[in-house]
């Protein structure tokens, strides 16, 4: 439908490179119309070399993720991709988008190697897929007045539907999730993670429209054409420079000390479990001599011990040696222990991924149920079906069963908000917590499976993200790494090795206020997302009206 928006006459040769003195040439000023075999040739050529410079900025993007975290990259990119998109057809911006992200997923989503590569490539070009849309959208808005508006917008609207699609979605690789500690970050306070990308996505344009300027004053200068360019210019530099202007909010109104304790695993990779107990027995003693270093007088009595998401792997409810290993350990230091374990759920196929507090008088008491799955890692959908054809997911026995409520837990003095591994990239999930009077966000996590591919880095840089967006700050504990303490404004305070035994201790502030992030909840996201969205509708209908009044 888009493809049929025709381009302005001065840039409907700009598919066919001439003699630009760069290979972004072709993007920026129009060429001389060459003769129809020359110019299919050239075609060609452009379409070519556009691919190229499209999966080099997605490269470009996948590096301003950790473990490398060269965030400025992310606009470097982003621009990149408004550029060899502008004032393209539709169809052929359509498939520099998929050609700037199939390369993009597949290396920032390489640590599911371990899983199998056929993993990695089949759900990097799902991803992919959703920037399909995006080239093409950007392609057809660029022809508006304030193009780099528009396309910031869209940037949101496609993250807003792939976090969310399909089986509830996958956010890794937001633009937000590579600037935690970037100049943009503070704007999470204010519009969470979809202001951030909003940002980023808007400085880049700005920066592409900038050069698009520059270009063009080259063949012939104008005062107009010169204030355009650098109009642009100190407009990306206020988009950079609004963040440093939003206040995060960092007093506390009460703190707790917390001990952290990562007990490691027998193995990294898929079969880190090792034998029955031994991840639990892991925890158990390090939680023992915890007790004893406080008795010795060698660290502060915590007011309460978090543990991992599965630091106990079997079911205490079902295995009585279980059981009484946690409440040896809970006994030990007198104090509430979080414990992570996975317990028989509401019939024989299905298990459940819990959070449990667990007192050292009377034992498990209050739970977190997981509410967000990872489709075929914790549940196979389709089942039936998928299980003939691959018969690798008969290696997920039982589906996980979905938790039906927050994570707000009272654990000892603290009132707490228990967020489950992978569903700290969702925002909802955490901002209801929050909501629901968390005063600090915990992250009860194993990656172990995925241990020293980089992805316990990327997850770490959500954690910073989402301190600043909700003013709380972040503790994760980890089987094997990486376990952090994250102040409410996305400082790292302390974080552990990999694959490491080790305690953290710290006292953490409790807060109760929330931010406008908060308190707004999902109605910037909706809204920036539906301007993209209708801008493109109004480019179509503008082009329409164009060629109608042409043939008139």
């Amino acid at each position: 439908m888009a493809a049929t928006v025709p381009p302005r006459p001065d840039t409907a040769t700009e598919a066919t490179p001439g003699g630009g003195s760069g290979a972004l040439a072709p993007c920026l000023e129009p060429e001389p119309r060459p003769g129809r075999l020359r110019r299919l040739a050239q075609a060609a050529r452009s379409d070519w070399r556009r691919s190229m410079l499209a999966a080099a900025g997605g490269l470009a993007l996948a590096a301003s993720f950790p473990p490398y975290g060269l965030w400025p990259l992310s606009v470097v990119a982003v621009a990149a991709l408004a550029l060899l998109t502008r004032h393209r057809t539709a169809r052929q911006a359509a498939w520099t988008g998929f050609a700037f992200a199939l390369p993009f997923f597949i290396w920032l989503l390489q640590w599911l190697h371990v899983v199998g590569w056929d993993a990695v490539i089949g759900l990097s070009v799902i991803e992919a897929a959703f920037f399909v849309p995006l080239g093409a959208g950007l392609a057809v808005t660029s022809r508006l007045p304030g193009w780099p508006l528009w396309g910031a917008c869209l940037w949101v609207a496609e993250e807003l539907a792939r976090d969310r699609v399909p089986f509830g979605g996958f956010p890794w690789g937001r633009l937000a999730f590579a600037n935690t500690g970037s100049p943009f970050t503070p704007l999470a306070a204010l519009g969470g993670a979809p202001l951030v990308t909003f940002a980023v996505a808007l400085t880049a344009g700005l920066l592409a429209a900038a050069m698009v300027g520059a270009v063009r004053l080259r063949g012939a200068a104008s005062p107009r054409g010169t204030a355009a360019a650098a109009g642009s210019l100190v407009l990306a530099a206020a988009a950079v420079a609004a963040g440093s202007a939003v206040p995060v909010a960092t007093n506390a109104d009460g703190s707790v000390q917390v001990a952290i304790v990562q007990g490691n695993v027998a193995r990294p990779g898929m079969h880190f479990l090792g034998r029955p107990m031994e991840i639990l027995n892991n925890h158990v003693q390090a939680t023992v001599q915890l007790a004893r270093d406080v008795k010795a007088g060698r660290v502060p009595k915590p007011d309460v011990v978090i543990w991992p998401e599965n630091s106990s792997d079997l079911d205490p409810f079902s295995y009585p040696q279980a059981y009484e290993a946690i409440s040896q350990a809970a006994q030990a230091m007198g104090v509430p222990v979080l414990v992570g374990a996975l317990v028989d759920g509401p019939d024989a196929d299905h298990v459940q991924n819990e959070g449990i507090v667990w007192s050292p008088t009377t034992g498990p008491g209050a739970e977190y149920t997981k509410q967000h799955p990872v489709p075929f890692g914790e549940y196979v959908p389709f089942r039936k079906e998928l299980t003939k054809v691959i018969s690798r997911l008969n290696e997920i026995p039982r589906d996980f069963y979905p938790g039906k409520h927050n994570g707000l837990l009272q654990l000892g003095p603290a009132r707490i908000g228990d967020v489950i591994c992978f569903e700290v990239a969702y925002d909802g999930i955490v901002r209801d917590t929050v909501n629901a009077g968390a005063r600090m966000i915990v992250v009860q996590t194993n990656n172990a499976t995925y241990g020293r591919t980089g992805q316990p880095e990327q997850q770490l840089a959500m954690y910073r993200l989402r301190a600043v967006e909700h003013g709380r700050a972040v503790v994760s504990a980890a089987t094997s790494g990486i376990s952090a303490v994250v102040a409410p404004d996305g400082t790292v305070k302390q974080q552990s090795k990999e694959f490491t035994r080790e305690v953290l201790s710290a006292r953490i502030p409790l807060r109760d206020g929330t931010t406008v992030a908060d308190r707004l909840g999902a109605v910037p996201e909706w809204a920036l997302a539906m301007v993209g969205v209708l801008s493109w509708a109004a480019a179509i209908a503008l082009g329409r009206r164009g060629r109608t009044e042409d043939k008139g």
